[in-house]
């Protein structure tokens, strides 16, 4: 039975966030997290040294700084046994509240009976969207402020879906429809598989982009939700236009504050009014109202 782990460490820019837990992934990680660790934000990731040989891990480290194009790269790895690994990871994972209603769970501790918010409860081995990266956090405080008042039913496109924290999180402050789509079929899978732990139905997950919510939807959307990357959002920006009602809302993140005001114009010369932008550290979120 194996009992020591390699624990890889990699230094994180925001821009290569999703590559490098893409690497992770791809390499056999079992659990992967964004930590931080004296000011500084790592991606680290998990794997069986039963199953990965040191120069496997330099030839990792080869491949992941072949997309940092020359910035600084700072790739670290380090064996440790079972028990150590467990306490590490789980240290990493505390419930955490968002927003006024919502709170995140790890699978592993127990909700208190007293709890008054809204739960998710996820398993962190899935790599994106656990509720600490500012971009979640923001779409889920920003998926409140737009549902506060809602007085009807509604249908909504979460577009990128990740692990479902966004289309579960809409599903329970009131959303009836939610289509969940991601073109990465393990973002499907922790989808469905999230939804399953937490008793949530509703949400229609697909593989895919906006082509598919357009292909999947028999009405036009009352809103979107889209935490992706922000080269990314400029191009789809043109096609959610036509796929959201008249005085619909799109929230947008993954997007860095110091490519926000390039989003905004886009967004301004195709008839969308910016009603809300917030910050969290370099990340922000825009939401927008179709004309």
């Amino acid at each position: 039975m194996n009992s020591s782990w390699w624990e890889i460490k990699i230094k994180n820019v925001p821009d290569l966030e999703d590559t490098i837990f893409w690497h992770l992934q791809e390499f056999g990680c079992k659990g992967s997290a964004l930590i931080q660790d004296d000011g500084i934000w790592y991606v680290k990731g998990y794997v069986p040294t039963v199953d990965i040989t040191e120069p496997q891990l330099q030839q990792l480290a080869s491949e992941v700084q072949e997309d940092f194009d020359g910035r600084e790269f700072d790739f670290s790895y380090e064996s440790m046994d079972d028990q150590d690994w467990s306490s590490s990871w789980k240290d990493h994972w505390q419930p955490m509240e968002i927003g006024q209603k919502m709170v995140v769970y790890p699978a592993w501790i127990n909700v208190p009976p007293e709890c008054d918010r809204h739960v998710i409860r996820l398993d962190p081995g899935s790599a994106f969207g656990t509720g600490v990266h500012p971009t979640t956090q923001l779409c889920m405080e920003a998926l409140e402020r737009q549902l506060e008042h809602k007085n009807q039913p509604l249908t909504i496109a979460d577009i990128g879906c990740g692990t479902g924290i966004l289309s579960l999180t809409a599903r329970l402050l009131g959303v009836e429809k939610i289509i969940a789509t991601d073109i990465d079929p393990l973002a499907v899978r922790a989808t469905h598989e999230n939804m399953e732990f937490n008793n949530i139905d509703n949400i229609e997950v697909f593989q895919g982009s906006i082509d598919k919510v357009k292909e999947v939807s028999q009405e036009k959307l009352d809103g979107i939700v889209c935490n992706i990357l922000a080269e990314i959002i400029k191009t789809m920006i043109p096609y959610m236009g036509t796929i959201i009602k008249p005085q619909g809302w799109v929230i947008l993140s993954g997007i860095l504050v110091t490519q926000s005001e390039d989003i905004k114009q886009i967004l301004k010369d195709n008839n969308w009014n910016i009603t809300a932008y917030h910050s969290k550290e370099n990340w922000c979120s825009i939401e927008a109202e179709k004309c």
